[in-house]
C-alpha cells in the first residue's frame, strides 16, 4: 500500500445515529473542535442518520449547513452497518472511520489509530479495550459480554482481532471499495463481518489501546443484538467453509499470495513424515490410556480425535507452508473430514480383527491398528496435498 497523498481529502470520520437528538450537536461540535486543533491533514465529519423520528436529521442539517467540514447523510432505512457502508462508499477520502456519537473512546486514540493507514502500514485499524494498556470504565455485565463474544470469535471463526465491538475503526478507503460489497450486514455485525473478511484475505489490522468510559444510557439491546451476532457468526464461518467468498481472487488483487515457488514434494513428504511419526506416537499413548477404561472403538476414536486437530495444524504450517490465520477455519473443517476417514479405515481393521479373534492380545491389536494407521496415513497426505491444501499449491 502507498502512503495517502496530502494534497486530497485524507480522513472522513463517520458519526452513525438513530435518534439522537440530545447528544449529536454537543458531541459533533467536540469532534471537530478536538480535529481542528490537533488532526494534522485534511478531514470531514459525516453524520449517517439511519432512520431518526426525532429531530437528530433537523440538527445534522443545521450542524453541516454552519460547518463546511461536516457532512449530513440521510437514509431512510435502519441499521448501523447499512449507515457506515453508505456513508463509506460515497466518501472520496482516503481513509474513512467511525466512532460512536456518545464519543466513548478518548479521541487522543485517533491519530494513532489512523496514522498507519495514512503512511500505508495497515490496511485497517481498530481500538481495542482488552489490551493490557487500555483503561476501560464500565459495568461487569458488559465487561463479561465483551469478553465472551470476542472468545467466541476466535474458537469459531479463529478471529485474531482482540475486540470486534468498539465502536472506533478506521479502513482505507482503496480496501473498503472491494471488501464493503462481500459485508452482507446491515446491522451490529457489520464490523465483525468485515474485519474477518480481512483477516481471511490477509489483510494487516492495526489495533490500538484506548481509554473508554462506558455510556449508562446506552440503547444497544443486548438480548437482539447478541442472537442477531450468533446468526453472523454462522453465516459467514458456512461462507468461509463453503469457499463462496472470492477470497483467493482478492488475495491475489491485494497480493496477499505467498510468494515463492510450491514447496517441493519431496519437502513435504519428508515434513508430512515427521508430524506423521510424533502424531502416531501421540496416538497410540493416547489409545493405550483410554483402552483401559473404554472399548477398543471407543479408545480409537477418542485418540484420532484428539491428534487431529494437532496433526492439520502442524501439517498447515511445517509440510504447506501457510501461515496466519487466512483459511485456518475451512482447513481444519476439512482436515476432520480427512479424520472420519482416518476412523473409518482403522475402525474397519478392528472389526476384522475382532471378527477373526475376539479377543486378540493387546500386542496384536496395537500390530493392526499401525498398519491401518499407515494406509490411513498415505490417504491423508494425498487428501492434504490434493484436496485442504490444494489452492497454496496453484
Amino acid at each position: 500500500m502507498t502512503p495517502v497523498k496530502v494534497d486530497t481529502l485524507v480522513l472522513d470520520v463517520v458519526v452513525p445515529v438513530h435518534n439522537e437528538e440530545r447528544d449529536l450537536e454537543p458531541s459533533v461540535r467536540r469532534l471537530s473542535a478536538y480535529l481542528a486543533a490537533n488532526f494534522p491533514y485534511s478531514y470531514r465529519i459525516t453524520v449517517a442518520d439511519n432512520a431518526s423520528t426525532d429531530a437528530t436529521p433537523e440538527i445534522a442539517a443545521r450542524l453541516a449547513a454552519q460547518d463546511p467540514k461536516v457532512r449530513a447523510l440521510r437514509l431512510e432505512e435502519k441499521g448501523r452497518g447499512r449507515a457506515l457502508a453508505r456513508s463509506w462508499s460515497t466518501s472520496e477520502a482516503a481513509v474513512l472511520a467511525y466512532c460512536d456519537v456518545d464519543l466513548s473512546t478518548d479521541l487522543a486514540a485517533l491519530l494513532p489509530l489512523v496514522a498507519p493507514l495514512i503512511t500505508g502500514h495497515s490496511d485497517l485499524a481498530i481500538g481495542t479495550r482488552l489490551a493490557g494498556q487500555s483503561r476501560v470504565v464500565r459495568g461487569p455485565k458488559r465487561e463479561l459480554i465483551s469478553r465472551a463474544y470476542n472468545m467466541l470469535l476466535r474458537r469459531t471463526l479463529a478471529a485474531k482481532f482482540t475486540d470486534a465491538q468498539c465502536g472506533f475503526k478506521a479502513i482505507r478507503a482503496d480496501v473498503a471499495r472491494d471488501l464493503l460489497p462481500l459485508v452482507k450486514d446491515t446491522g451490529w455485525f457489520f464490523d465483525t463481518e468485515l474485519l474477518v473478511l480481512a483477516q481471511n484475505v490477509g489483510l494487516r489490522t492495526h489495533e490500538v489501546p484506548v481509554d473508554w468510559t462506558d455510556d449508562p444510557d446506552s440503547r444497544v439491546d443486548i438480548v437482539s443484538t447478541a442472537v442477531s451476532d450468533l446468526k453472523g457468526m454462522a453465516r459467514i464461518g458456512k461462507a468461509l467453509l463453503t469457499g463462496v467468498l472470492p477470497l483467493h481472487s482478492l488475495r491475489a488483487q491485494f497480493g496477499r499470495t505467498r510468494p515463492g515457488a510450491p514447496p517441493s514434494l519431496l519437502r513435504q513428504l519428508v515434513r508430512f513424515g515427521a508430524v506423521g511419526v510424533a502424531s502416531t506416537l501421540a496416538y497410540l499413548v493416547i489409545y493405550m490410556l483410554a483402552r483401559q477404561a473404554t472399548p477398543a472403538q471407543a479408545a480409537n476414536v477418542l485418540a484420532l480425535l484428539l491428534t487431529a486437530v494437532a496433526n492439520t495444524a502442524a501439517n498447515r504450517r511445517l509440510t504447506f507452508g501457510f501461515r496466519g490465520s487466512v483459511d485456518a477455519l475451512r482447513h481444519q473443517a476439512q482436515g476432520l473430514v480427512v479424520f472420519g476417514l482416518g476412523v473409518a479405515c482403522t475402525s474397519a481393521a478392528l472389526g476384522i480383527l475382532h471378527l477373526v479373534h475376539p479377543t486378540p492380545v493387546r500386542a496384536v491389536e496395537l500390530t493392526v491398528l499401525i498398519g491401518a494407521n499407515l494406509i490411513a496415513t498415505v490417504l491423508r497426505f494425498l487428501l492434504f496435498r490434493g484436496w485442504v491444501f490444494r489452492r497454496h499449491l496453484t
